[in-house]
């Protein structure tokens, strides 16, 4: 049986729609600034979906990276349990539509789910807009989320080694 990571660190986000790719463009960023101990694995999950189920049930502690629809200021960051989470999020649109809270609920119903669950989340300035561009708004960001990151990391005693890149 395969040894679980200790932490995932997970970027969600569709790259084709703006600032929707946060979680994916930030994940890029802050590897190539940062060297992560082997039981820490970065994924750029994209918009896999059930496709992610493998690497949700192969840590102990994921961390989300993502943007959210919120009525707040575009930039505006924050930190989420799942269940702080769970109060956010619209009603689904259909019985098609998966949203990441489903993987994480269909993870549960096979017992391979992580201990716990911690979402850093962007309000991004433009969503839905078919664009490889991020804004300059939430582009100015990373360096506030890699606090929060870092931050996270550090709760579990995982301080990444900064590379020569950076």
């Amino acid at each position: 049986m395969k040894k679980k990571n200790f932490i995932t660190v997970l970027g969600l986000g569709n790259i084709l729609l703006s600032d929707e790719g946060f979680g994916v463009h930030f994940i890029r960023w802050f590897s190539e600034r940062y060297r992560l101990p082997d039981d820490v694995e970065m994924i750029d999950g994209g918009t896999l979906g059930y496709a992610l189920l493998d690497q949700i049930g192969d840590c102990q502690h994921l961390i989300v990276l993502d943007a959210i629809k919120m009525q707040d200021t575009p930039g505006s960051l924050y930190r989420f349990t799942r269940e702080a989470l769970e109060l956010h999020m619209p009603p689904p649109t259909s019985a098609h539509e998966v949203v990441f809270l489903d993987v994480i609920c269909k993870a549960e119903l096979i017992e391979q789910a992580p201990d716990d669950v911690i979402f850093l989340c962007i309000v991004p300035e433009a969503y839905g807009d078919l664009c490889l561009e991020m804004t300059v708004t939430s582009k100015e960001k990373f360096p506030n989320m890699e606090t929060l990151l870092l931050k996270e990391l550090s709760i579990h005693g995982i301080v990444p080694e900064r590379t020569i890149h950076a």
